[in-house]
């Protein structure tokens, strides 16, 4: 058996909570998304495992989310790679404005096709393939080797870029991609064969809360 990949989204942000777009702008974590990310520590500490290395993106929300987890797995001096391959999808000029603003501005269905299909960018941003585009071969040259060295790996990530390699993970298709949701705080446990195949999936803590 090769090694354990976990993945976890990063806790609510002060402008998810203000339902504004965020991509690569760089909020902090609001009081319910550190109750979020401490809730998933908690999850992988009662779970038992102790991590090799942790892996996390450029932004503040994914990398406290990391720290936090990190305390509560009793980790929390753990070597932590940051790389702006993992950061949440680019959503360019939308980035900052409110969900409604962009719907009177643009139009609903317009925002709804840039945030929910596969490959058409808003205006200077990046569709959920392009975040694939350098989220895959980052995990396939960075974090993959060392899962199937036997290590086990935490990365701390977002929404999007978390998609793109439940995507590869899972083998689902664009459109079944496009439905998913992954839940803020709730770490995600793959166990990988030794051809990058995966063995086994938990879903460790409560999928009601995902939005």
């Amino acid at each position: 058996m090769s090694g354990t990949l976990v993945l976890v989204r990063h806790g609510q942000s002060e402008w998810n909570l203000k339902n504004l777009f965020t991509g690569w702008r760089d909020p902090g974590l609001t009081e319910l998304g550190i109750q979020e990310a401490e809730a998933g520590g908690q999850a992988l500490a009662d779970y038992g495992i102790k991590f090799d290395i942790a892996f996390t993106s450029a932004l503040s929300r994914a990398q406290k989310t990391c720290d936090i987890i990190l305390n509560k797995v009793g980790q929390p001096s753990l070597e932590t790679i940051r790389d702006e391959a993992l950061n949440e999808r680019d959503y360019g000029d939308l980035s900052g404005l409110n969900k409604d603003d962009a719907r009177a501005k643009w139009g609903e269905e317009q925002v709804h096709v840039w945030r929910r299909s596969y490959d058409v960018p808003p205006p200077g941003g990046e569709s959920l393939r392009d975040t694939g585009a350098r989220v895959w071969p980052y995990y396939m040259t960075d974090i993959l080797p060392r899962v199937l060295r036997g290590e086990k790996v935490l990365v701390a990530a977002h929404g999007n870029s978390l998609r793109a390699l439940v995507m590869v993970l899972d083998r689902l298709s664009k459109e079944q991609i496009l439905k998913l949701n992954l839940a803020t705080g709730v770490p995600m446990v793959y166990k990988l064969n030794p051809d990058s195949t995966v063995a086994s999936k938990e879903v460790l803590g409560d999928m009601s809360g995902a939005h």
